[in-house]
């Protein structure tokens, strides 16, 4: 492909200097630079890619785009005012624009995005549709499942359009991407023609990166604000806003979008709206209100804010895709959960033993009053709070933690270059401001998997144990290296040295001692 094919693809028009190379490849990593592919200068936290332009050319570039003034380069170079977004729509065309061969949605929110679009995904399926989606968790085009990496959130721009690449190419129809606030904020889904957008809920996160939660905030929203700005597809796709209506964001949300909205909730008046929720620990149980008729809800996922997801899903599948709502509904009834969402281990103990991916405040008390319709007896909970993170939440999730679980067991959460020590110390003082005292209502162990054997130890039969913070990650970042960690494997070795049962070995922190 010609360089000024490519350079055709981005909105703003770029400064340009002489050539016209052919373009083998795009990349934004010098270090993965071959001949003649076009390097993209993108400024980052840490590193600046301007500062490897003369590398990216040794190394064979034929072009070169960037924010930044050029110099004296040897190749062409295209200085555009936002390179991150650069990235996203050359991706794109270099795919030849995937998206506008699919229909598109993406979930943004706090918490349940996971959920929400496994469920949507679920949907899709039951309906005959052949869809492709793009997770936290994994990648699924066709009958194949692919790995998004450790601690991704939205992968990057590059990686995106080529797995819309593929999903095109395998004839799929439907594609579903979680969007995360820095996957919007870092322009990762540039090039991506959204045609519906689902919000699940916007509460405190992310503020180490965003700086407020009007900023954080805001990220969300651009994808919501930007829905109705792509040129139409050939096969005129409805663009559709799915708001939560029982969330803060909804006002907001709902000022930014230019297309048709549609709200789902429980507790305010919505298009697609639950009454006559009951809970157990087998699920939830809901009347299903849309278009002026009810239909009844069955699911086995458990705890109050499964409800919102499932309302998410079905108003993103109902009223967003024309799914039929018998579909819908029968779909969801299936749908038993997440990796590492509310996933229940057993060993055959007389407890209930749970693996959360709650590590928010809000998350963790969601997860938390859902452990208590599971059990009759005490609930002990695991969890900690990164590093490098948002330091705010240390506090408060100790504080929701203790307000909630008989017992809170403080541990390593990718504490990255961060004293552990000192994030269980903010940890501590959080608790101890709601008036609980440690060692009788918390207690500190830094070592994860000696955490998850003291609580296993401590439960009664009747009691929950339950570690949030990692769900399905299989790493934990202590200093600048990535350890392999999966709770779920250490809530099974835990299990299984209390019941002198066979079971895996607990995994290894540089923390253990045995």
């Amino acid at each position: 492909m010609r360089l000024r094919e490519l350079a055709d693809a981005l909105a703003d028009r770029p400064s340009w200097s002489s050539g016209d190379p052919e373009i083998t490849g795009i990349c934004s990593d010098s270090r993965l630079v071959t001949r003649s592919c076009l390097f993209v200068a993108v400024p980052g936290t840490a590193r600046d890619g301007h500062a490897f332009i003369p590398q990216a050319i040794r190394a064979g570039a034929a072009a070169v785009v960037g924010e930044q003034p050029a110099g004296d380069l040897s190749v062409p170079y295209l200085r555009v005012s936002n390179a991150r977004r650069a990235l996203g729509h050359l991706a794109a065309c270099w795919h030849g624009f995937p998206a506008r061969k699919l229909i598109l949605v993406g979930v943004t929110g706090t918490d349940g995005k996971t959920t929400t679009i496994n469920m949507l995904y679920e949907i899709l399926r039951s309906a005959g549709a052949s869809v492709g989606l793009i997770s936290t968790v994994s990648a699924r085009i066709g009958g194949e499942e692919l790995d998004t990496g450790f601690h991704v959130t939205t992968p990057e721009a590059l990686e995106v359009q080529r797995y819309l690449a593929r999903m095109a190419a395998a004839g799929l129809t439907h594609a579903l991407i979680e969007v995360t606030s820095h996957g919007l904020a870092q322009e990762r889904v540039a090039g991506c023609e959204f045609d519906v957008a689902v919000i699940t809920n916007i509460t405190h996160e992310h503020l180490d990166y965003h700086g407020s939660f009007e900023a954080y905030r805001a990220a969300k929203g651009r994808l919501f604000a930007e829905l109705g700005s792509a040129p139409a597809k050939p096969f005129n796709p409805a663009r559709v806003a799915i708001l939560n209506r029982d969330d803060s964001s909804f006002e907001h949300l709902r000022g930014l979008t230019s297309v048709p909205a549609l709200t789902y909730g429980s507790e305010l008046p919505a298009d697609v709206r639950a009454e006559a929720i009951t809970f157990s620990p087998h699920g939830i149980r809901f009347n299903l209100l849309y278009g002026g008729r009810t239909w009844p809800v069955r699911s086995p996922l458990v705890g109050a804010f499964n409800v919102a997801n499932i309302l998410a899903a079905l108003a993103g599948a109902m009223g967003g895709l024309a799914i039929d709502p018998q579909v819908a509904v029968a779909a969801v009834s299936k749908v038993e959960g997440v990796p590492g969402r509310m996933e229940r281990i057993d060993l055959g103990q007389a407890f209930t033993a749970v693996v959360d991916f709650a590590h928010t405040p809000n998350a963790l008390r969601r997860a938390l009053a859902a452990a208590r319709t599971l059990t009759n007896g005490k609930v002990i909970v695991v969890f900690g709070s990164a590093g490098l993170r948002d330091r705010a939440k240390r506090r408060m999730m100790a504080e929701v933690a203790v307000e909630l679980a008989d017992l809170s067991i403080l541990t390593a959460e990718d504490p990255r270059t961060e004293s552990l020590d000192a994030i269980l110390d903010e940890m501590a003082d959080g608790a101890r401001t709601r008036g609980a005292q440690e060692g009788r209502a918390f207690i500190r162990i830094p070592d994860r998997g000696q955490a998850l054997r003291e609580a296993v130890q401590r439960a009664q039969p009747g009691d929950l144990v339950i570690a949030c913070g990692k769900g399905h990650e299989q790493s934990m970042c202590f200093g600048e290296i990535e350890y392999p960690w999966d709770d779920r494997t250490a809530m099974r070795a835990a299990l299984a040295e209390r019941l002198h049962v066979p079971g895996p070995d607990m995994p290894r922190l540089p923390t253990g001692n045995a």
